[in-house]
């Protein structure tokens, strides 16, 4: 290699390293998603590649196997049980798991680093390394780029702002390293806290489906909430 010629190879290495710093400058992702394919990198969505992406509060990594029994207690609380609509009243809410139900769990969170149509992270305090809960991309619509988005949090770590970092943290990620054209969320109506939080990241009520829910038979609404990545929006 001549002079000249490493002298441009040092150019071009000096402004590929500049840009990609820009582009990292609020968060890191440790890994990449991208791909090389004839010399050129090309942005694909990669869900079988699990990042690890660190903010100020939290750490958004792949699940361990360490991670299944915490998670089993987080899945335990009862008013987790009721906002995930995952029971129908109070009654069932505060019942616990049964050894069935655990195991399940266990072999749940076990497969989440395998599966290749969507994201699961796991959400973990940065201060104290502490797991209290999980986001997650699934439903993904390859024709259109659309994806549907969930999290939930232990009681616990709510009300510190972790929720509002953990959305941030992945629905950036969602739109910039994965490209999706579209992110939505369902929330029951008995649950305007967790509103709050998909309103101040950006999402936008789309709609209401009418008394969908009955929990302690009472007819619970659905709200429907959509984020476009468009800037606008952001």
């Amino acid at each position: 290699m001549n002079r000249e010629t490493a002298s441009m190879w040092k150019q071009s290495f000096v402004l590929f390293r500049e840009g990609f710093l820009a582009l990292m400058a609020n968060y890191t992702v440790i890994g990449t998603p991208w791909i090389n394919r004839e010399g050129e990198t090309i942005m694909t969505r990669n869900f079988f590649y699990k990042p690890e992406i660190i903010g100020d509060k939290v750490i958004l990594r792949p699940f361990e196997e360490k991670d299944c029994d915490i998670m089993i207690g987080i899945l335990d609380e009862p008013n987790l049980k009721k906002l995930t609509g995952s029971v129908s009243n109070d009654v069932e809410a505060n019942k616990p798991s049964t050894p069935e139900e655990r195991d399940k769990i266990r072999k749940w969170y076990m497969s989440r680093n395998d599966q290749d149509n969507r994201l699961d992270l796991a959400v973990v305090r940065k201060d104290t390394g502490q797991l209290v809960g999980e986001v997650v991309f699934n439903e993904y619509e390859a024709d259109t780029g659309n994806v549907n988005f969930r999290i939930l949090l232990s009681e616990s770590s709510c009300n510190k702002g972790i929720g509002t970092e953990a959305i941030s943290l992945f629905i950036k990620y969602g739109f910039e390293k994965l490209m999706f054209h579209k992110i939505s969320l369902e929330v029951y109506s008995f649950n305007p806290r967790a509103e709050r939080v998909y309103q101040k990241v950006g999402f936008i009520l789309e709609g209401v489906r009418r008394e969908e829910f009955l929990y302690n038979q009472e007819y619970i609404d659905v709200k429907l909430y959509g984020l476009l990545n468009h800037g606008g929006e952001k």
